[in-house]
Order: C-alpha cells, then structure tokens, then sequence
C-alpha cells in the first residue's frame, strides 16, 4: 500500500497564516471567499456559454473554439485526478492541527494539485483563445478560485499553484493544437447533427 504524501514541509507554514487570517477576518469577507469557493466554478460555465453563443455569430470555425473550451476543462480535470491518485498528498486541514472554514473533505480525497484551480485555470486559457475579454475575467476568476481554496483551509498553497499550472499547461496545449487545423474539424462537425451549435 502506498503511503500517502505529507505536504506541509513545503509551505505548511504558509498555509496556517492564510487559514489564521481567515479566522481573524470580518464575517463577511469569509462568507464571500466560501461561497466562491464552493459555487464559483458555475462562473466559468457562464463564460464559456457566452464565449460559444458570441462565436456562433461569427462562423464554424469561432464555434468549434468555443465548443472545445469545455472538453478541453474536462480533459484537465481528468488528467489532475489522475495525478491526485498518483501523489496521494493529505489535506492539510487533516495533517494540521487547523480550525477552517470549510469542512475537511473525507480521507482520501486528496489534495495535491487542486482540481478547482485546475479546472479555473484549464477555462481561463482557453477561454483567451475564444475573446481576450472572456479571457481575461476569466484569468481574475481563477485566480481568486485559487486563493479561496487555501483561504477556506482545503488546500496547501502549493496545490493551487500546481493546480493552475496543469490546468493552463494543458489548456494552451490543447487550444493551441487546434487552431493549427481547424478547418478539417470544422469540416466534419458541420457535416453531423452538431451543425446547429455552429452556425446560427
């Protein structure tokens, strides 16, 4: 059996700072960075709805872009979750003695690298490739997405930087890929019953 990864020698300290001034900070301010922490993704699916709905207007190929932001944030996901599986790092809230925010998610849900931020990250770069405006509310979102996630106490420092860097690293892989031939994609999308989510 493999021993689960203790990431508090890394930024341990760090991370009980931020969840002390958690503590120690106005009622509101916590209520605001825990309802972000928790409902915040629905933003990201917002942007890319609008992104789509802004690029069929414009023609197949902006449409296939659009449409592939969302594959492209599940495809990270995936890959973070198989990384979590592989470092199987415990949350800090369960390896320090902490009080925080949100409640400690059960053992075995592991920490490292932060699915959240990796999904906030994944949508934000590829969300440049759609509108650099989307793009770039969704790069804030993702980065307050981050510092929730160790403010609320669920996660190390380290884990949300790791989190974005996976997240984007894909994403601009991804979105990159595509945009050197789109044409044959475009192609063959509007030849299925997807052509109504291309063209309006």
């Amino acid at each position: 059996m493999l021993v689960a990864f203790q990431g508090s020698s890394i930024d341990g300290e760090a991370y009980t700072d931020v969840v002390d001034s958690a503590r120690h900070a106005p009622g509101w301010l916590d209520g605001v960075v825990s309802a972000w922490s928790t409902y915040g993704l629905v933003v990201f699916a917002v942007l890319m709805l609008v992104g789509w709905w802004r690029a069929r207007r414009v023609g197949a190929e902006a449409a296939v872009t659009a449409l592939a932001v969302p594959v492209v944030v599940v495809a990270a996901y995936g890959i973070d979750s198989l990384l979590k599986s592989a470092v199987r790092e415990i949350r800090p809230c369960r390896s320090l003695r902490v009080t925080t925010l949100e409640a400690c998610p059960a053992p075995g849900d592991w920490s490292f690298p932060s699915n959240h931020a990796t999904i906030a990250a994944a949508a934000a770069i590829a969300l440049f490739f759609v509108s650099r405006r989307l793009g770039a509310a969704a790069a804030l979102a993702a980065l307050a997405m981050a510092v929730s996630r160790v403010w609320v106490g669920v996660h190390y420092p380290h884990d949300v930087v790791a989190g974005m860097a996976v997240g984007a690293l894909l994403a601009l892989g991804a979105m990159a890929l595509l945009k050197r031939w789109p044409e044959p994609l475009v192609r063959r999308l509007t030849a299925t019953r997807l052509r109504p989510l291309l063209v309006s």
